[in-house]
């Protein structure tokens, strides 16, 4: 067996999908998904664990630049006012502590998405997502907001100047469909 490929380790794929060994014969690894599935590949298509967290610590960094260039993070939707923007931001976070994490997060998932970076999805760190979204103007942070929230740019930065009830109400409203995704990601490690 080779050393790098030991029973019950994890190696992964060239297209980052990961797998425990289950034996190594002969050149090949024969390995299960986190589902059970068996498959088996060349000792020269895997690489080990400690092989590809060197090898994506590279990729992670890049992927943040990517995020930073992305045009959800470059361009509002529509004209928004600015201090009104940050007025419904700061109020945002008072109402839901941790709603920002969430949508910086979430938004984060969807752009490298959409980039085909799926891969790199479990190492992104929330911590950096963020530091990624607070970069961003108040209008553009107001938008990636809204198109979580599947609420209008304007209407949900307009709620800001208004009462708690009125945000409250849109906030619920609009996390109805990631209610299960919002309470795991409370319960993971800021990373």
């Amino acid at each position: 067996m080779a050393p790098e490929f030991r029973r019950g380790s994890t190696v992964y794929a060239k297209d980052g999908r990961s797998y425990r060994v289950d034996d190594v014969e002969g050149g090949i690894v024969y390995c299960s998904t986190p589902d059970g599935a068996e498959t088996e590949f060349p000792e020269a298509a895997l690489v080990s664990e400690a092989a590809w967290a060197l090898r994506s610590d590279g990729r992670r960094d890049l992927l943040y630049a990517r995020l930073k260039q992305a045009r959800a993070y470059l361009a509002p939707a529509g004209k928004l006012d600015r201090e009104a923007a940050a007025q419904m931001l700061a109020k945002l976070d008072r109402l839901s502590p941790g709603i920002l994490d969430f949508i910086a997060f979430t938004a984060a998932e969807r752009v490298t998405t959409e980039n085909g970076d799926q891969a790199m999805l479990p190492q992104l760190s929330i911590a950096k997502c963020r530091g990624v979204f607070d970069g961003a103007t108040p209008e553009v942070r107001a938008t990636l907001v809204a198109g979580i929230l599947g609420a209008p740019p304007e209407a949900l930065v307009g709620a800001g100047r208004l009462g708690d009830n009125l945000m409250r109400a849109m906030l619920e409203k609009g996390m109805k469909a990631h209610e299960e995704a919002f309470e795991s990601f409370l319960d993971r490690p800021r990373q």
